[in-house]
């Protein structure tokens, strides 16, 4: 596959940049990368499986370790573990809703507000998401696409000292990354 293509970068009036980006978010050469977890963590399908192939097997085990030592993570929550051998140097592992379980645009907000605030508790100046149950979860596209880029936009409007200066928003399909680049086209 190609490397990483920025589709379009909007650059808000604090200065912070917002990227849609087409490619593999294992390949996102930033502080941290968010992973579409599952409450128990365990990375066996979709971009979970992809991140713990290239990261290494170390972060399945420091994922297990996280939920034996606090249990699950809670939909809408979020876990952090390093990023082993990828580009990146943590995960931070979002538990996003399973679509028709029902509050689910508050769920994904959540999600994505706590993926920012563990990246911005572990120093993060740059982070990569993917389109958080969009996949496995059944969240329809059109609908969480623009859940997402609000809830980040929120999170950096309330939060004018974070330390996140770039949020990227990364899809390797290209109709789900053209929706970010189109969202982002549209601020």
């Amino acid at each position: 596959m190609a490397a990483n293509s920025i589709l379009h970068t909007h650059t808000r009036p604090d200065g912070r940049r917002l990227v849609a980006v087409r490619g593999d978010i294992t390949e996102e050469d930033v502080d941290a990368i968010v992973n579409a977890a599952n409450e128990q963590l365990a990375h066996g399908g979709g971009v979970a499986a992809a991140i713990v192939r290239r990261g290494g097997r170390e972060i399945q085990d420091e994922s297990a370790e996280w939920v034996r030592l606090r249990g699950p993570v809670a939909t809408g929550g979020a876990a952090i573990t390093s990023g082993g051998r990828l580009k990146a140097r943590h995960v931070i592992h979002a538990v996003g809703p399973v679509w028709g379980t029902g509050d689910e645009e508050a769920l994904l907000g959540a999600a994505v507000r706590s993926a920012l605030t563990v990246a911005e508790q572990a120093g993060a100046r740059s982070l990569s998401l993917p389109a958080i149950s969009m996949g496995i979860y059944g969240y329809p596209k059109e609908l969480g696409v623009p859940v997402i880029l609000g809830a980040v936009q929120t999170h950096l409007d309330g939060n004018p000292r974070s330390p996140l200066l770039e949020v990227r928003f990364c899809n390797i399909d290209s109709a789900t990354a053209g929706l970010f680049a189109d969202a982002l086209s549209n601020l």
